[in-house]
C-alpha cells in the first residue's frame, strides 16, 4: 500500500499534475486489479441497501423534486431514474437517485477520523456504468473502488 500526503495548495503554487489528489484518484481508479469476491459481495449488498432506502423515501419532497428535474434532462444512452421509465442525463440520474439515498440517512455509514456515507458513491457510479454500457463487474468494481478511495480518505483527513 502506497501512502500519500494530501494538504492545501495555494493557487498560485505550481506543483505537477501528478500530485494532485484528483490525479492519484484516478490512478487508484485505473489500476486493474481484481476485485475480492467477499468485496464483490458487499457491493451488491451495498446496492441492494441503497435501493432499499431509495424506495422508502421516493414520496417525500426532496427526492419528488431531484426526480421532477431529471425528468426535465432525457438523454440517451443516459441513465436511469428509479422508479420512472426512460433514460436520462447521467448527472442529472444521479442528483436524483442520490437524494433519494440519502433523505433518510438509513444507508451504510463509516466512522473512522470523521464519519461518512460511502455508499453515496453508488447512484454516480451507477449512472456513469448506465450511460457507458458496462457490465456488472465493471460496476462492482467502480463501487468497489469509490469505497476504497472515500474509506481511506476518511481515515486520513477531514472531509468535513
Amino acid at each position: 500500500m502506497e501512502k500519500h500526503s494530501v494538504r492545501v495548495h495555494p493557487s498560485a503554487e505550481d506543483f505537477p499534475q501528478k500530485e494532485h489528489l484528483a490525479w492519484k484518484v484516478a490512478e487508484v481508479a485505473a489500476d486493474p486489479v481484481a476485485v475480492p469476491a467477499d468485496s464483490a459481495d458487499m457491493a451488491v449488498n451495498r446496492i441492494i441497501d441503497n435501493a432499499s432506502v431509495a424506495v422508502a423515501s421516493v414520496l417525500r419532497r426532496p427526492p419528488s423534486t431531484a426526480r421532477s428535474q431529471a425528468l426535465s434532462h432525457p438523454f440517451s444512452p443516459g441513465a436511469t431514474v428509479f422508479g420512472v421509465p426512460g433514460t436520462y442525463s447521467p448527472e442529472w440520474a444521479a442528483l436524483a437517485n442520490g437524494t433519494a439515498v440519502r433523505e433518510l440517512d438509513f444507508h451504510d455509514t463509516f466512522l473512522a477520523a470523521e464519519y461518512s456515507h460511502p455508499g453515496d458513491n453508488i447512484p454516480p457510479i451507477l449512472a456513469t456504468a448506465q450511460h457507458k454500457g458496462l457490465n456488472g463487474s465493471d460496476l462492482v468494481r467502480g463501487i468497489v473502488t469509490g469505497y476504497e478511495i472515500q474509506v481511506d480518505l476518511v481515515k486520513g483527513i477531514c472531509l468535513h
